[in-house]
């Protein structure tokens, strides 16, 4: 079984970053997809089977935590798997992630592995 990813986030050098890091898995890959906000992230999401999320929080449109807001509205969205991959600080903000279901949180800058393992966590969920 092959994993279809989105990736959102408005840094594209950032989305390429994480396609390279998806690409030294060595996890089954199916499609990767990619927005640069929250908004393109829902159409994405209603016209692709997507089996994981990594998103950004602070994006230009619609925000990650508007787009995880949404996402749990929608039936068909509310059980998608999401991992927040942000600089955002704020722990109160983090909290309330957790509490809307969010896997994980990866706070930039990262190192590859740890954000190879946090994927693999999350797939190893659904898997």
């Amino acid at each position: 079984m092959a994993f279809n990813i989105l990736i959102v986030d408005d840094s594209s050098t950032m989305r390429g970053m994480v396609k390279k890091v998806l690409g030294m898995t060595q996890l089954p890959l199916g499609e990767l997809w990619e927005a640069s906000n929250g908004k393109e992230g829902l159409e994405k999401m209603r016209a692709n089977w997507v089996d994981l999320v990594l998103a950004d929080l602070n994006m230009p449109d619609m925000t990650g935590q508007e787009m995880i807001d949404e996402m749990k509205k929608d039936p068909l969205l509310s059980s998608l798997p999401v991992v927040v991959v942000s600089s955002e600080g704020d722990q109160a903000v983090l909290d309330h992630l957790a509490q809307k279901g969010v896997k994980e949180i990866v706070q930039k800058p990262f190192e590859a592995s740890l954000l190879r393992q946090v994927i693999e966590r999350a797939l190893g969920a659904i898997h």
